[in-house]
This record gives C-alpha cells, sequence and structure tokens, in this order.
C-alpha cells in the first residue's frame, strides 16, 4: 500500500499567545479521498543544551513541571523567540538556567518532541568550556543545578529519574 502526503486545504489561527498559535487545518488524504480536520500547535522551535563541564559532568536542572505535578530534572531548555536563533536561544538559556556562558556550542541535530501535536523542532547543543556567568532567570522559573557524572546520569535513565522528577 502507497503511503501519500495529505494535502492542506485550508489553514485557520484558532488562539495566539507569546508562546505559539493553535492552528486548524483541513486536509485531504489524496490516495483514499478522506477529508479531515487537524488539530496542532505551531512554535518557532526549541533549543535543548547539553552543558558538559570541564571535569566531564553534566549539567542538569530540576524545576517544578505544572502540567505534571512533578519535579523534572532535565537539560536546560526553551523556547526559540521570534526573531532570535536557536543558537542565540541555547545560549540564552543555558546563562538563565544553570549560571555558566559556553566558549564552546555545537549543534548536534534536532528532532520533534511532539510531531503529532506541534510542528517544533528541538535544537540540540553541546556546551563546552562552560564559564560562570551572572545568571538571570525568568519569573516563572525556580530553578536548582545539579552536576551528575555520566555514569549517574546512565542510572537516572535507566531507573526513570530524569523528565520524572
Amino acid at each position: 500500500m502507497s503511503i501519500s502526503r495529505w494535502k492542506k486545504i485550508k489553514s485557520r489561527e484558532y488562539h495566539k499567545n507569546p508562546f505559539w498559535t493553535y492552528k486548524i487545518d483541513d486536509f485531504i488524504i489524496p490516495s483514499t479521498g478522506f477529508k479531515g480536520v487537524y488539530y496542532y500547535v505551531h512554535t518557532t522551535g526549541s533549543s535543548m543544551i547539553i552543558p558538559v563541564t570541564e571535569n566531564n559532568t553534566l549539567l542538569l536542572v530540576k524545576q517544578y513541571r505544572y502540567l505534571n505535578k512533578k519535579f523534572s530534572l532535565e537539560f536546560p531548555c526553551g523556547g526559540v523567540k521570534e526573531g532570535a536563533t536557536p543558537e542565540d536561544t541555547a545560549l540564552l538559556e543555558l546563562r538563565e538556567e544553570t549560571g555558566y556562558s559556553a566558549e564552546l556550542l555545537e549543534n548536534v541535530g534536532k528532532f520533534c518532541p511532539f510531531n503529532g501535536v506541534t510542528d517544533e523542532y528541538c535544537h540540540v547543543y553541546l556546551a563546552q568550556k562552560l564559564v560562570k556567568a551572572p545568571k538571570k532567570g525568568d519569573d516563572t522559573e525556580e530553578i536548582s543545578l545539579h552536576e551528575v557524572t555520566l555514569e549517574d546520569f546512565e542510572q537516572m535513565v535507566d531507573k526513570g529519574v530524569i523528565l520524572t522528577g
């Protein structure tokens, strides 16, 4: 069976806020003639940073995630604001969430974190040669910084600690 690209018939904006836009598209699947409606979130993307210290440890941030009602241990990450680049965002989020800047920032790829619901691409950066910088978070972020070895990180992933609090 052949899989075909869906064809957008019409797109409209349902609601917009400072972070993303809720959209509704009417579409048709050419191979079957099925017509449907697709609801999704449009964003300008995000940037995730993997900070590595000179001791080859990783910096993680712990914060409360309102929707899950849990504390989450994760890499620094944030949304790309209109007019900013993913790299600008990576450097800003690193400083805001960890209090470090990076002399070496390498783009290591991108992924779609929830591609059935949003068109977002998350750009991933490896940050090295970290230098202390003034920390300046935003009003909604209460963050604690955690330094872990790669071995400890892998064990935390195995135990489900990472991203679940």
